[in-house]
């Protein structure tokens, strides 16, 4: 089966309803151990041409995602970036960190989007007109450039993260739950950077305070 990529179809029949701006978001960040999770919002100009094999960036190679982040900045109306830290994170939940993340980045567009497109279910909590596309980031062309700015600078944190935190491995796995995270986590303790309300994380804790008891 031929692979499908993002289209422009729902943002041209938002602008035919005379929605001028309408913003794509999407988040990354969700399931890692480690780091913060990051949301983008994206506006394209209306009558924008799709940017050629613009796709999901979890379908995308770093090089891939770089040189299409370029191609988004050069042709968007907008672009805009929220995080949430892992403070947040642990303090309330993934799910409203994410929500938290995607209002920042909103608020940081410095206007009010016309329509919102969402990837994945519904946020009532955003309190602004939205419409939630499941599989949005491999469908619809702004939630993909959203995926593919988040991703770029979430991976870039990460980096610099590593840098600091030397022997975890988050320069290739990005805060997520490989064995060679594990396992650092396991000999060298969780960091500040850490989510310590994610499982793996609270367990591996919970054991170095019992065996230090």
């Amino acid at each position: 089966m031929k692979h499908r990529r993002p289209s422009l179809k729902r943002e041209v029949a938002l602008w035919g309803e005379g929605r001028i701006t309408v913003a794509g978001i999407d988040e990354v960040g969700r399931g890692p151990l480690a780091g913060p999770v990051l949301a983008a919002a994206v506006v394209f100009p209306v009558g924008v041409k799709p940017i050629r094999g613009l796709d999901d960036s979890k379908v995308l190679t770093p090089l891939q995602r770089a040189r299409f982040a370029r191609k988004i900045r050069e042709r968007a109306f907008a672009i805009a970036v929220g995080a949430a830290s892992v403070h947040e994170i642990d303090r309330y939940n993934i799910r409203r960190a994410s929500i938290l993340a995607m209002e920042r980045a909103l608020h940081r567009l410095g206007f009010t989007p016309a329509w919102v497109l969402v990837d994945g279910l519904p946020c009532p909590e955003l309190g602004c007109e939205h419409e939630a596309i499941i599989d949005g980031d491999a469908r619809c062309h702004s939630i993909a450039a959203a995926s593919v700015i988040a991703k770029v600078l979430r991976d870039y944190l990460m980096d610099r993260l590593a840098a600091r935190h030397p022997g975890y491995c988050w320069e290739t796995n990005k805060g997520y739950a490989t064995p060679e995270h594990l396992d650092a986590i396991q000999r060298l303790g969780p960091t500040r950077h850490h989510r310590y309300s994610f499982e793996p994380v609270a367990q591996i804790e919970l054991l170095t305070i019992s065996a230090a008891t």
